[in-house]
């Protein structure tokens, strides 16, 4: 066998082994949830992985109102991420204080919680107009926030649009969506529920 040709084979196992060894780490890692996930608008891509990418299930007590929690945003989009801290700074500037009763969750917490739902409203037309399936929900594109209390989700209603933050359903007061255009077109009409209808 030439030189050339064993170069070239030695050259070719090398860069699959390297393709293999990156793909295994890549695989622990994220089985860790230690793996960075960053937003890169390629069709197909990071928003499959964000979707998989679990949120807390829950969060230290809201010190606003025991019944709510105020989770970590943990998971957000980068991009929201950075929007949520914007606004909740704004917010305390004006002595605002702004729980996440809920915000990222991945489809597998989705499901739950739709499943959740419809037990508790009887069919699954009810319990679509509170929770939504994981291929529609906001919450598993990591775009959405549940604001707590409702004080403070209506301080969010009124001045976070300028900062590109919307809600949503008109049967959700607590439901705000993050879109960068929002800042500057406006809030869109409000839809009566997270079915639209």
């Amino acid at each position: 066998m030439s030189t050339t040709v064993a170069s070239s084979r030695r050259t070719a196992i090398s860069v699959l082994v390297a393709l293999g060894l990156a793909g295994i780490a890549m695989a622990s890692l994220g089985a860790t949830g230690s793996l960075p996930f960053t937003f890169k608008p390629v069709t197909g891509q990071a928003l499959a992985v964000l979707e998989e990418v679990p949120g807390p299930e829950t969060g230290p007590k809201c010190p606003l109102d025991q019944r709510y929690v105020d989770e970590k945003p943990v998971g957000l989009r980068p991009d929201v991420l950075d929007a949520w801290n914007t606004l909740r700074a704004k917010a305390k500037q004006q002595n605002v204080e702004l729980c996440v009763n809920d915000s990222k969750r991945s489809r597998a917490q989705q499901q739950r919680e739709f499943d959740s739902a419809v037990k508790r409203f009887g069919t699954a037309e009810l319990a679509k107009r509170y929770v939504l399936t994981p291929e529609t929900s906001m919450h598993v594109k990591g775009i959405a926030v549940d604001i707590q209390p409702l004080a403070s989700a209506a301080w969010v209603e009124k001045n976070g649009g300028k900062l590109g933050w919307c809600r949503r359903y008109d049967n959700e007061k607590w439901h705000f969506e993050y879109d960068p255009a929002y800042a500057t077109a406006g809030c869109p009409a409000l839809l009566p529920s997270a079915t639209g209808s």
